[in-house]
């Protein structure tokens, strides 16, 4: 018989892997380089301008103002409209994208409608800005194909009362767009994490549908949810893109307001007051994204 040879141990019983007491190797860092490199350019670096920005006057003095400003008038304004936008848009996204997540799901899962659904998604979730902008008011703009068709043979005329499509009602459903395609592509992990074994016990044991969505499925299902749900929230309140191809006039939301402050002429010297406003945006984020964490970390072992 071949023997093998045992394979020495690092002190503590562990093996040894990479540089020095389990360390990365150089070529390990090396490799890594480009990714840090980026991360810290467009991330890092931005997120301490704004954070020191934050606390800063017109003349780089240390100032508490910026932050008290937040919480006044048409900036506080701005932040309420923007987590009713977002709240709303995830809570929309996530129910009829988790419909129809659910509805590939329990076809074949190498299927040509699964197949195209989730590529489909991939690339609409991706699908904003500029190119989103001119979809919809190509299609239900003023001089829209479906607005013009409306009016001219059925009597309807969809801006009747007011431009609603330039407006957080027009965000609602712009942004719906997106939020569905994203809804589907985070939520079908934990949908095809749902063992068809658990099913059948629960059949075994004289239990209904109802019984096992409310004692298997539905728990094991709720933290994926509520983690795709904060996703979609965050998805929308950072969204900036979109809502600036299609609202020229007027900043009914936070990342508008910023925009206002880093290229208008009316507000020049207080750039800082933009950054503040930036801040204020990353710390509702990190809350939202910080919380998804949390139920990730608990649903982990049902999605593997």
């Amino acid at each position: 018989m071949t023997s093998v040879a045992p394979v020495a141990a690092a002190p503590g019983g562990s093996t040894r892997k990479g540089g020095a007491a389990g360390r990365p190797s150089v070529a390990a860092w090396l490799v890594a380089v480009p990714f840090l490199a980026f991360v810290g350019t467009f991330l890092v670096y931005p997120t301490v301008l704004v954070l020191l920005g934050a606390f800063q006057d017109s003349n780089g003095a240390f100032t508490l103002e910026n932050l008290t400003t937040l919480f006044k008038g048409v900036y506080f304004d701005s932040f309420v409209r923007s987590i009713e936008l977002s709240a709303l848009t995830a809570l929309i996204g996530a129910i009829f994208g988790a419909l129809l997540t659910w509805a590939i799901s329990v076809g074949n899962p190498d299927g040509m409608l699964r197949r195209i659904v989730v590529a489909g998604s991939g690339v609409l979730a991706q699908f904003g800005g500029v190119p989103l902008a001119f979809a919809f008011l190509a299609t239900v703009g003023f001089e829209g194909l479906v607005t013009k068709f409306l009016r001219d043979n059925v009597g309807i005329d969809l801006f009747a009362g007011s431009a609603w499509l330039f407006e957080l009602p027009g965000l609602t459903l712009v942004y719906t767009f997106f939020q569905i395609p994203l809804m589907v592509i985070v939520f079908l992990p934990a949908l095809d994490g749902l063992r068809p074994q658990w099913r059948e016990a629960n059949a075994s044991l004289g239990g209904t549908s109802w019984t096992y969505w409310r004692h298997v499925g539905g728990p094991i299902l709720t933290p994926p949810f509520l983690g795709a749900l904060l996703l979609l929230f965050a998805n929308a309140f950072s969204a900036y893109a979109t809502a600036a191809a299609l609202v020229s006039q007027g900043s009914p939301i936070v990342p508008l307001q910023i925009r206002g402050f880093l290229t208008g002429e009316v507000v020049l010297g207080q750039e800082n007051l933009g950054k503040a406003l930036g801040l204020g945006m990353v710390i509702v984020v990190s809350i939202a994204m910080g919380v998804n964490v949390l139920l990730q970390r608990r649903v982990a072992k049902w999605v593997r």
